[in-house]
């Protein structure tokens, strides 16, 4: 047995006093933020990208079973000093709670968790657990965002593998055709996934095999940047053999078998080549003087007291705030627009994908020279799965049959004579249409595309008790080739449809505090 130093200031207790109030306060912990692990939970369990979250928790105890010799070193010391930090990430679950950002909420919850830890061990010994509890954060199902970005670089990385081999590439946005083939980067071949299980893996492997921190830091370097790397090969290597037998191998399940193949030789590569730099742990045994262990409970009473009375501000603010939603029912009139008339002909058969709306408009206007539609989806009280910001809330569905986003991004465009940046997006169908869509969120009189500012404005709102009620207005136009004449026919849609559209929305945004 190691004997026992006092590494810390303060009043020391037992391991069994510690080992008590830290279950009290991981079960009030587990209570007060439940409806936050079942959401990560539920996550893992349809999503096979983020399914190694089952296994985070039962690694992390295995991690720390590990260094148990050298905790024993140290006597927990129930400290204070985490409690204003507990009340820092209690504050950003709440903002991201009422902003519904699952992501935020997990993060925030999980780090509650490892302050938790802080508060009744002690600083010294936390600093042991250091990775075992950052480990925990794998388990928050974070990296949606990175699929876009992704996607992009795929298409980038397997276009130009393909030019450097010599075969004629026509790319338009994330679709790209070659002699033999039409093909598209989907979510799927992103490569997030792959990027996701090499990070996890890299760390843990990083951390089991080196005891420098530099070393560590290369190896987690290299577990993002070469699962990059593979899969901008693994998308050009599929394409090749499709390509040269005829589209007859690695179509179908064949295309999903050969990317886990592929990353299951790339991943054992890289873990063979950074075993010959492994270093073995020595354990260091100390001959300090054994930490005199306190019998009395008013240590761990001062510690727990206000901890638990911290852990408990923001669940139970989110629960009285809850409690107070409207139902309200929601209905949007057309606007009437001057210079333009409204239609019962439908422009297009397309709409956005945007679910849980209070209500939505799609609208076709004339103005005798063109046509143009609007379409708004609006929001009232919004909460998770009807919220205005969602990452299921897309211009068109991912693997779509009809419909194809060929690009979207920021652009400069003109609304109630002011220049703002819109989002614009180009979609084209199987039966040939093509369209020009830009868009943006109001939000009580606020124009943004910024989903992040967004999301603060929706919370700071909910936080101050005002009004959340917000909206998407699209403006769509079609194009044969070039967008520049769909783009002038939503500038001049523009200037009458807008205010008209925005005072039917603060028309019904003011109904609904009647």
């Amino acid at each position: 047995m190691l004997s026992q130093t006092q590494t810390d200031s303060g009043h020391h207790v037992s391991w069994s006093t510690a080992l008590m109030m830290l279950a009290l306060l991981i079960a009030a912990w587990g209570g007060l933020f439940y409806d936050t692990l079942v959401s990560m939970v539920l996550v893992w369990w349809r999503s096979e990208t983020f399914a190694h979250g089952f296994i985070i928790l039962p690694i992390t105890v295995f991690l720390l079973w590990r260094i148990r010799r050298r905790l024993a070193d140290y006597s927990p010391t129930p400290t204070l000093l985490p409690v204003p930090l507990i009340f820092l990430a209690g504050f950003g679950w709440l903002l991201a709670h009422f902003a519904s950002v699952d992501v935020v909420q997990q993060l925030a919850a999980v780090a509650t968790l490892q302050l938790l830890i802080l508060s009744v061990v002690g600083w010294r010994l936390a600093l042991q657990m250091l990775f075992p509890l950052l480990f925990l954060f794998f388990a928050v199902p974070i990296g949606e965002g990175l699929i876009p970005p992704m996607m992009d670089i795929t298409a980038d990385f397997t276009v130009a593998m393909l030019q450097m081999t010599g075969i004629p590439v026509f790319r338009e946005g994330l679709f790209f055709e070659i002699p033999s083939g039409r093909w598209s980067v989907v979510e799927g071949c992103s490569g997030v996934r792959y990027l996701i299980a090499s990070i996890t893996l890299g760390c843990l492997y990083a951390y089991l095999t080196y005891t420098s921190y530099w070393r560590r830091a290369l190896f987690m370097l290299a577990s993002i940047v070469v699962p990059i790397i593979a899969n901008g090969m693994r998308a050009y290597l599929i394409v090749m053999i499709a390509d040269m037998s005829d589209y007859k191998l690695a179509m179908g399940v064949d295309h999903f078998i050969y990317g886990w193949v592929w990353f299951g030789i790339v991943i054992m590569l890289m873990f063979w080549i950074g075993s010959f730099w492994r270093q073995d742990e020595t354990e260091n045994v100390s001959s300090a003087t054994p930490a005199v262990v306190t019998s009395s409970q008013a240590p761990m009473l001062r510690a727990l007291l206000p901890t638990a009375l911290v852990l408990f501000i923001a669940p139970v603010w989110a629960m009285i705030s809850d409690s107070q939603h409207s139902n309200t029912t929601v209905n949007l009139a057309v606007p009437q627009v001057k210079n333009w008339q409204a239609q019962t002909q439908p422009m297009t058969e397309w709409t956005p994908h945007y679910q849980g709306a209070g209500a939505e408009l799609m609208q076709t206007y004339r103005d005798g020279q063109s046509h143009a539609a609007l379409y708004v989806a609006y929001y009232r009280e919004q909460h998770q799965d009807a919220e205005l910001i969602n990452s299921q809330n897309v211009l068109i569905e991912q693997k779509h049959l009809v419909w194809s986003q060929l690009g979207l991004g920021g652009a400069a465009f003109e609304l109630n004579g002011k220049p703002v940046e819109v989002m614009r997006g180009r979609l084209r169908a199987t039966h040939g249409q093509k369209l020009a869509v830009v868009y943006w969120y109001w939000l009580g009189d606020t124009y943004t595309t910024n989903p992040y500012w967004a999301k603060w404005l929706e919370a700071k709102a909910k936080l101050l008790g005002q009004p959340r009620d917000g909206a998407v207005i699209m403006l769509v136009a079609e194009y044969d080739e070039q967008m520049d004449e769909a783009m002038s026919v939503l500038a001049r849609f523009a200037v009458d449809v807008v205010p008209a559209t925005e005072q039917m929305l603060r028309d019904v945004a003011q109904s609904g505090r009647q």
